[in-house]
């Protein structure tokens, strides 16, 4: 528990570093935070957001983070190798241009 705790502290006392090391540009940050501006950058200045907030604002710049614990993504593995000994895969080869029919598929509906 005291490594979570020093590291959200680490993370609250540079989240100005964060954000400005982050692909999205602020204006998304900020209106994906629900944050009014002003009070936005009160909160970045004095390092001060809630946990709460923190949680949005992480979600927002790291939006491929699924949040999944320890034993889930074991469980996964595990059935990752169940699968792989039954012989449940798909060819990569295969898989490729599968993948690229599909963006073909999608790119021609849009045009």
């Amino acid at each position: 528990m005291i490594a979570e705790i020093e590291k959200y502290i680490e993370i609250q006392n540079n989240i100005d570093e964060i954000l400005k090391n982050s692909p999205f540009k602020m204006s998304y940050i900020i209106e994906k935070s629900g944050i009014k501006k002003p009070t936005f950058f009160k909160k970045l200045k004095e390092k001060r957001f809630t946990p709460e907030e923190l949680l949005v604002i992480s979600k927002t710049i790291e939006p491929r983070w699924r949040n999944e614990t320890q034993e889930e993504i074991l469980e996964s593995l595990k059935q990752a190798e169940i699968d792989i000994k039954n012989g449940n895969t798909t060819d990569f080869y295969e898989f490729v241009a599968e993948r690229r029919e599909r963006l073909k598929t999608l790119k021609d509906a849009k045009g």
